[in-house]
C-alpha cells in the first residue's frame, strides 16, 4: 500500500494534496496533519467523493519530536511529505529517522533567527539517514526542484559539461493589490530582503539586495524586470554539476511590490528581532503577515502567467552550445484546476511527483540527496502528465 503523510496544510499542501488524490492509481492512502486540524478536516471533506484515494487528518505540532514519532508509528506512511515552514525541517528529519520513515521537503531548512538558509544542517544527516536505510530528498518543488532536475536532464542529454547556468523565475502574475505575496509573507520578505549571491569560480560573490537588475524578453510573457537573489539550488548545483564555473538566480518584482517592501524595511516592518509592543515581545515581520492577504486567498484574483526555467551554457562534443529549458503555468487555469494560484501550484505538483519517486522506489537510495543526484527522466516525464510541461529552446536569449 502507497501511504503518504502530508505535514502542513497550507496553499502549497493543498496543491500536493488534490494531486494526490487525481494520482489514485499511485497513492492509496494520504493523511494530512497540521497544528490547524480544521484545515485538514475541510480540505479532506472537499475531496471526499472525488477520488478513491483514502484520506484522513491528525494534529501535530511539527516542532514536537516525541508527538511527530508517536504519530508516524500509529499512522506508518511509506514516506512524509514536509510542506510545513523551512524552520521545523530538521524536526521532522529526526522524527523520521526515528520511525525510519522516508522524507521529502521543498525547502531547505532556516534557522528562525536568521535569515540565513544553507543546506549544511540537512547535509549533516546523510551518514543517520545511510544507516537508517531511509532516503531524504531535499527541495522537491519548482525553484529549487524542478529547476535542479531541469540541470540535470540538460547535462544528460544536451551536454558533456555545462559551464553557466541562469535560473529565471518569472511571476507575471496580477492580483490586484498594491502589496502582497503570492507564498508565506514571512518566508518571501526574509528571502527578498536578504543579501544577494551567486556562485562563480568555486566561490560565492555577495551582492546588495536587489543591487543586480536585468530584463529579460519571457516567453509567453514578455519583459520584464528581474533582479538577482541568493537562492538554495545554487549550492547544491555548485557541488554536482560537472564543469560549472556560474550560477546565477534571477527573479522578477514589479515596481509597485519593491516600493512597498522598500517603505515597509525603512520603518523597521520586515525585522525579525524582537521589540516590545504593549508589554508584549513581538516580531515585525510576523505581525507584518498577520495584516497582508493570505496568499492562499489570492487565487480566484491573479490573472496571468508564470515562467520558471533554466539557460544552460556548456559543451558538447568540444563545441559551445546553449538551452534554454522552461515551464509556464497559467494562474487562472491553476485555480480552476485545484483552487490555487500558479505560484502554489509550481512548488505543490513537483512535491507529489517527488513523494511517488522516492516512494516507488525509482529513486530511492539510502542517504541525504538533493534532487539533481537522480535520474531525470522519469520526474521530466511525470511533469508532463501532471500539468506542468515543459518546453525546450535550443536558441535562447541569454542574460548579459
Amino acid at each position: 500500500m502507497n501511504k503518504l503523510m502530508i505535514i502542513g496544510c497550507g496553499g502549497v499542501a493543498s496543491v500536493a494534496i488534490h494531486k494526490c488524490c487525481q494520482n489514485s492509481e499511485f497513492f492509496d492512502e494520504i493523511c494530512i496533519a497540521s497544528r490547524t486540524k480544521s484545515k485538514c478536516d475541510a480540505l479532506k471533506e472537499k475531496l471526499e467523493g472525488t477520488t478513491s484515494v483514502k484520506i484522513t487528518t491528525a494534529q501535530v505540532d511539527a516542532d514536537n519530536v516525541p508527538e511527530l514519532v508517536a504519530l508516524l508509528k500509529k499512522e506508518q506512511p511509506q514516506a512524509v511529505l514536509n510542506l510545513a515552514l523551512p524552520y521545523q525541517d530538521l524536526h521532522i528529519m529526526d522524527a523520521c529517522l526515528e520511525a525510519k520513515v522516508h522524507y521529502i521537503d521543498t525547502a531547505n531548512y532556516e534557522p528562525e533567527d536568521t535569515a540565513k538558509f544553507e543546506y549544511k544542517w540537512q547535509w549533516d544527516y546523510r551518514e543517520r539517514f545511510e544507516k537508517a536505510g531511509i532516503t531524504a530528498l531535499l527541495g522537491s518543488g519548482f525553484d529549487p526542484g524542478v529547476t535542479s532536475v531541469f540541470s540535470a536532464y540538460a547535462l544528460k542529454h544536451y551536454f558533456d559539461e555545462i559551464n553557466y547556468i541562469d535560473i529565471l523565475d518569472c511571476n507575471a502574475g496580477d492580483h490586484g493589490y498594491p502589496f502582497a505575496t503570492n507564498f508565506n509573507p514571512e518566508i518571501n520578505i526574509r528571502e527578498v530582503s536578504a543579501k544577494g549571491s551567486y556562485w562563480e569560480d568555486g566561490h560565492w560573490v555577495e551582492t546588495e539586495p536587489m543591487e543586480i537588475k536585468r530584463v529579460y524578453n519571457f516567453p509567453e510573457i514578455g519583459e520584464k524586470d528581474m533582479y538577482l537573489l541568493h537562492h538554495e539550488e545554487i549550492e547544491s548545483l555548485a557541488l554536482n554539476i560537472p564543469g560549472i564555473k556560474r550560477i546565477r538566480f534571477f527573479m522578477t518584482f514589479g515596481q509597485s511590490y519593491l516600493t512597498h517592501l522598500k517603505c515597509l524595511e525603512d520603518v523597521g516592518m520586515t525585522s525579525i528581532e524582537p521589540i516590545m509592543y504593549e508589554g508584549k515581545e513581538i516580531i515585525p515581520l510576523q505581525f507584518l503577515k498577520a495584516v497582508l492577504p493570505d496568499p492562499s486567498s489570492l487565487g480566484p484574483r491573479t490573472k496571468g502567467k508564470t515562467n520558471i526555467g533554466c539557460i544552460f551554457i556548456g559543451k558538447k562534443d568540444g563545441v559551445e552550445k546553449k538551452l534554454y529549458i522552461y515551464n509556464t503555468c497559467d494562474h487562472q487555469e491553476c485555480y480552476k484546476e485545484v483552487g490555487s494560484q500558479a505560484v502554489a501550484y509550481t512548488t505543490g505538483v513537483p512535491a507529489m511527483i517527488g513523494a511517488m519517486m522516492v516512494m516507488s522506489g525509482k529513486w530511492q537510495k539510502p542517504g541525504v540527496y538533493n534532487i539533481e543526484e537522480f535520474d531525470p527522466d522519469p520526474f521530466m516525464d511525470a511533469l508532463n502528465q501532471w500539468g506542468l510541461p515543459w518546453k525546450i529552446s535550443e536558441n535562447p536569449d541569454l542574460v548579459e
